[in-house]
């Protein structure tokens, strides 16, 4: 069976060492309550932070680009790692990779529900930060651990 949409077993590596960076960047921001780096750029933001209605958007401001570079390496990463082939991409590992996707929705999505009724204000804020990560997270330790299993399974035999 043919995978169209997985990219080649060599992105692996380069999708892991993107998204250590960016998780390691994320993590100094989480812990200098997002400050530190500062990386001051002039931005061209399509909407406007203060008053969204009377001020224009299309208006060009500054801005500390540390957690969108930390945002995007993250994602990147997490999709060249979770949709690279393996080097024996089969049938087999390809109903892995399925199951895994959908395994991690519903736990993603499970755990955002729980999370709208049981957490409010700026907690919840966090919460949706860290939510766009997790489901690339989930599939990756998923699938990542039944790849693991299946290989434990061939070596015993």
């Amino acid at each position: 069976m043919k995978s169209r949409f997985l990219f080649s077993h060599h992105y692996k590596p380069i999708g892991w060492v993107i998204f250590v960076i960016g998780f390691i960047l994320g993590i100094i921001l989480m812990l200098n309550d997002y400050n530190y780096p500062e990386w001051e750029v002039s931005v061209f933001p399509l909407i406007s932070e203060n008053d969204f209605f009377s001020k224009p958007a299309f208006e060009w401001s500054t801005n500390n680009i540390a957690d969108e570079i930390a945002s995007v390496f993250m994602i990147v990463g997490g999709i060249l790692v979770s949709f690279s082939k393996t080097k024996d991409e089969d049938e087999y590992i390809s109903k892995i990779r399925m199951e895994s996707l959908i395994w991690a929705t519903y736990v993603n999505y499970i755990i955002l529900i729980i999370t709208i009724l049981f957490v409010f204000d700026i907690s919840f804020f966090n919460v949706l930060i860290f939510n766009m990560f997790t489901i690339l997270l989930f599939f990756m330790v998923r699938f990542h651990y039944e790849l693991f299993k299946l290989k434990n399974v061939k070596e015993d035999e």
